[in-house]
């Protein structure tokens, strides 16, 4: 029988119910992917409980799970989310910057610098400048927290995050926009994700920017780790239901 060798990443609380981030499995020839699912079901029965919300990527893409696994492919078990030339200031992992909008969309390990990239953005004719950050705050329903660790499928979400922006770029009466997200260990006060928009005027700024950090919360393949005195706890999110029709 001829077989094929995949990698399989688990993120976020599926990490901790499988024990293992990342392993190479070998399946046959002509198996989709829901079979590599069913591969680790039968170990993990957790999987099966969890499994409506539970999404399937294979080679950076959200995929059905009919679909066949060819030798070498990337495939990615995601839990709910916790919901080109030149650079932007800033050390980032991943980034995207589109030279021809002038858009840019970036994952870092360091303090998301927003008036660096409001300098960046920023047109002649602009005149508006919509900055969204989401800050960590000191408690989730009066439980108190310590920090939070955040993790996500890098290559795939600044790509994701670039679709948004890019489609949003069209939807609305703006001149650029920028998605930032902060990976790691995070302390109270400190901001995990940054939406800035520019235009030339402030009805469509906000309404793009408010766009924006909705749908990177339901589709971008990124979670946190909620730390607290007395524990610790993967946030459980959501998925968009257009994500879980693959």
């Amino acid at each position: 029988m001829t077989i094929v060798r995949v990698k399989v990443l688990f993120f976020g609380m599926l990490k901790d119910v499988v024990g293992r981030s990342e392993e190479h499995i070998e399946v046959a020839h002509g198996a989709c992917v829901e079979s590599v699912f069913t591969h680790y079901a039968r170990d993990f029965p957790r999987l099966t409980e969890l499994e409506s919300s539970i999404v399937l990527a294979c080679n950076h893409e959200f995929c059905d799970r009919s679909a066949a696994v060819r030798e070498g492919d990337e495939i990615a078990f995601l839990p709910p989310v916790s919901g080109g030339a030149g650079k932007c200031p800033g050390r980032y992992t991943h980034e995207i910057h589109d030279a021809d909008t002038g858009c840019f969309f970036g994952l870092t390990r360091e303090t998301i610098d927003t008036r660096s990239l409001a300098r960046q953005l920023l047109r002649g004719e602009d005149g508006a400048v919509v900055d969204f950050e989401g800050v960590v705050r000191n408690n989730t329903k009066g439980r108190a927290t310590k920090f939070l660790d955040y993790e996500c499928y890098e290559p795939m979400a600044v790509k994701m995050m670039a679709e948004i922006g890019r489609e949003i770029l069209v939807a609305h009466a703006i001149g650029r926009i920028a998605m930032v997200h902060r990976l790691g260990r995070l302390q109270i006060g400190e901001a995990s994700v940054a939406v800035m928009v520019t235009a030339p005027h402030r009805k469509p700024a906000f309404e793009a920017a408010l766009e924006g950090i909705n749908r990177l919360k339901r589709v971008v393949p990124i979670w946190k780790k909620e730390h607290f005195a007395d524990g610790e706890v993967w946030v459980e999110g959501e998925w968009d239901e257009s994500v879980l029709k693959k």
